[in-house]
């Protein structure tokens, strides 16, 4: 049962470090950091219950660096989820500051920094109101942060995982950034999803997600309707189911 007239009552929003790069391509942007912050206050602002799992690419990309540092692939992923600890204490000081009491929960135990995860405990808190920013991806290297998504949104029970996208408005036939004729879906099923390899997000992420049940919008997060018009049920983006 949703709220507000939404459907949902519970929402998982996935978003890229890149998503909070801005123009500058690396780090935190403050502007952009402020809008994303803005559009996640809009969600809370309707009652919705909102956790949110943030990715660290904007600092570290773990198997980009293992393969051109000479690290090995571990230690380079488990840097990564550092980079997303960064990234959701940023988050949840521009939420607070927009007076949205927020919580982060690490897969990783760094009690100065943020709660341990425990998932009965991030329900308590969506249900008290609070946002919920999920860190350090599952804990384990060699999963993305997509997996990570995908594992929190079916943990704390969400109808929908929200996968903001950087620029890019859904699903297309190749990379619209490169090809001009590329061709967007407006809905997969999760088949056609894993066996065209249209990199919605990794393998294991949509498999958890088809295995479930758990539907997924792929969505372009720059554009400041695209988040509300898809809470009150409207057509945005891909839809896979």
């Amino acid at each position: 049962m949703g709220i507000n007239g939404s459907p949902y009552r519970r929402v998982l929003l996935k978003m890229s470090g890149e998503a909070l790069e801005g123009p500058a391509g690396y780090g935190i942007d403050r502007p952009t950091l402020t809008y994303v912050a803005t559009q996640i206050q809009k969600v809370h602002a309707l009652g919705i219950q909102i956790g949110v799992a943030v990715g660290g690419g904007n600092i570290w990309r773990g198997e980009e660096q293992a393969a051109t540092t000479g690290l090995d692939r571990p230690t380079a992923d488990y840097m990564g989820m550092l980079a997303t600890v960064f990234n959701a204490l940023a988050l949840k000081g521009v939420l607070e500051s927009l007076n949205v009491e927020t919580r982060v929960q690490s897969a990783i135990s760094m009690p100065q920094l943020a709660e341990s995860y425990i998932r009965q405990t991030a329900i308590e808190h969506l249900e008290r109101g609070r946002v919920v920013v999920f860190a350090a991806g599952t804990g384990n290297p060699f999963f993305t942060t997509d997996t990570a998504g995908a594992l929190r949104a079916l943990e704390i029970g969400a109808d929908v995982l929200l996968m903001a996208k950087n620029r890019v408005d859904g699903v297309y036939t190749a990379d619209p950034l490169l090809n001009a004729d590329a061709r967007r879906y407006d809905r997969l099923s999760f088949m056609e999803a894993l066996s065209q390899g249209l990199g919605v997000m990794d393998a294991a992420a949509l498999s958890l997600c088809m295995d479930n049940h758990l539907r997924i919008v792929v969505f372009d997060l720059t554009n400041p309707e695209n988040l509300p018009r898809i809470l009150r049920g409207e057509q945005v983006g891909t839809l896979i189911e």
